[in-house]
C-alpha cells in the first residue's frame, strides 16, 4: 500500500490491526491452536474486510481454576473469550457479522455456540501507536474502517 507524501510515494505495511486475544480453559494441540487463531482471523477478514496480512492474534491458555466462566455451561472446559481491539467506525451490521462468523468458525472445534463470549473494543485511531510510533490517524491504513 502506498501514500503520497511531499511529492514522493511511501510504502506502508498494513500489519497492525485489529489486535485479538483468544482465551481458553483447556489445552489444544499446537495444530488446533493455530487453527483456532486462523478461524478468528478469517472471521475478521470476512466481516471487517481486513487484508490477509493484517494479523495480530494471540492465544492464551488458562488453567481452568484461573478462568471462571458462567456455572450453567454444560461443557465449561470449552468456554472461550475473544477480545478484539479495533479502530472505531465499523457498522452495526459488520459487528453482527463478525460475532456470528466467530461463533460459526469456532463450532467445528467442539466449542458450543453459547460458550463463546466476544468483546469488541473500538478505539479511535489517534489512540493507536503504530508503524514506528505514528498515530493511527496519521497513517494510510490500506483498508476501509467504515464497512
Amino acid at each position: 500500500m502506498t501514500k503520497k507524501a511531499h511529492g514522493t510515494i511511501q510504502q506502508y505495511s498494513t500489519r497492525n490491526m485489529p489486535s485479538v486475544l483468544i482465551e481458553v480453559r483447556r489445552q489444544y494441540t499446537q495444530e488446533q491452536e493455530v487453527a483456532l487463531m486462523d478461524a478468528v482471523h478469517q472471521a475478521l477478514r470476512d466481516a471487517f474486510k481486513i487484508l490477509p496480512g493484517d494479523r495480530n492474534v494471540r492465544l492464551l491458555v488458562h488453567e481452568p481454576h484461573r478462568f471462571a466462566c458462567p456455572p450453567d455451561r454444560e461443557r465449561p472446559e470449552f468456554y472461550t473469550h475473544v477480545s478484539i481491539d479495533a479502530f472505531a467506525g465499523r457498522s452495526l451490521d459488520a459487528k453482527r457479522n463478525l460475532y456470528k462468523a466467530i461463533v460459526d468458525y469456532l463450532e467445528p472445534f467442539g466449542i458450543p455456540r453459547n460458550h463463546v463470549k466476544i468483546l469488541l473494543r473500538e478505539i479511535s485511531s489517534e489512540n493507536w501507536g503504530i508503524r514506528g510510533g505514528q498515530a493511527g490517524c496519521d497513517v494510510a491504513l490500506g483498508f476501509k474502517v467504515d464497512v
